[in-house]
């Protein structure tokens, strides 16, 4: 399957659930939600058999990596029984996992024993003052640093370490993280705050171009780029010239990468999006609970990714996007 400007179907994105216990202020501040009851109610999730369904009418059109997301997956009842559901469907050949990692303890041991290939852990700064600020009070170091050993005691050896850096309110820890994350398996990455949705209340004066960051951190150890073959990889990644593993760097408001976007979105309710920006979805959920024939939905998914035109983060700055987006809560990352 190719869209418009011919990039491939390869990469599926689940949120299984928007509900999170973090209120970070670039996903899901707590000022914009105004104590509203927004969420989905578990009713109206896709079961796990739906879930697989949907996965496989993916998988018919190209999809070999899948990644769960949220809101904080981890809140989803029985997600392990359905990580081992879906890591059996033929043509997958990668399965990861988001989380701010607080609930690792509990699961991570079953989330690697259902067969559950990678994990990512959301972790913004190693000052507790300002991980309390940007999680809206309610995220704690330690149980994140915590949840990151019980990923590693399970099996999980690599863990990937996602930091969304704003201007004035984290900037000035990124080197802690930095050097607590040299000389360990695990590859931080260095994420550009970005306009996801509307109430983060974004404005391009919090970005911090990831440019900065590779020079500051190539004077204090010096690094050079490590050469990719997928044009489709989000993170440039980039290699410690004294052998103290990697980091990467995710830009998508300095340097978009949309031109290699190969990767569709589905949420918790099965709203299928084209686009981490996109302003309005398309309703899968008929489809996967009432058609009989497995191949109308793989048909509808194929027309949706045959009129792909998105290219928000290139586009930016150069039209009028104010129109309102999809929340990243809902979508996951």
């Amino acid at each position: 399957m190719q869209d418009r400007f011919q990039r491939q179907l390869r990469e599926l994105r689940v949120s299984v659930i928007d509900r999170c216990n973090f209120r970070c202020t670039y996903c899901m501040p707590a000022d914009s939600l105004q104590g509203r009851g927004v969420f989905l109610p578990l009713e109206k999730l896709l079961t796990d058999h739906e879930m697989e369904t949907m996965v496989r009418a993916f998988v018919d059109l190209g999809v070999r990596k899948l990644r769960i997301t949220g809101g904080e997956p981890l809140l989803r009842p029985g997600l392990p029984a359905l990580i081992e559901q879906l890591v059996t469907i033929p043509g997958i050949d990668d399965v990861a996992l988001t989380t701010n990692g607080v609930l690792l303890p509990r699961l991570a041991q079953d989330l690697r024993d259902a067969g559950l290939d990678r994990l990512t852990v959301s972790l913004d700064t190693l000052n507790r003052e300002v991980l309390a600020e940007m999680s809206g009070g309610k995220a704690k170091l330690e149980q994140i640093l915590e949840g990151i050993e019980a990923a590693v005691a399970a099996g999980f050896q690599q863990l990937k370490i996602n930091t969304v850096v704003q201007k004035g309110v984290n900037d000035h820890t990124v080197m802690d993280l930095v050097g607590h994350f040299r000389n360990t398996p695990h590859r931080l990455r260095l994420i550009e705050y970005m306009d996801v949705g509307n109430s983060n209340h974004w404005n391009k004066s919090d970005v911090v171009p990831n440019a900065e960051w590779i020079e500051i951190i190539n004077r204090k150890w010096p690094i050079k780029r490590v050469n990719s073959k997928n044009p489709a990889e989000t993170a440039q990644r980039y290699e410690y010239l004294d052998g103290a593993g990697e980091i990467g760097f995710i830009s998508s408001i300095t340097q978009p990468f949309c031109g290699g976007c190969t990767r569709a979105r589905v949420t918790a309710d099965g709203i299928f999006y084209t686009c981490l920006f996109s302003d309005k979805g398309t309703n899968l959920m008929p489809l996967i609970r009432h058609s009989a024939d497995p191949g109308e939905l793989s048909g509808k998914i194929a027309s949706i990714w045959a009129a792909r035109d998105d290219r928000y983060s290139e586009e930016r700055g150069l039209s009028d996007h104010t129109r309102e987006k999809v929340e990243m809560y809902r979508l996951g990352g």
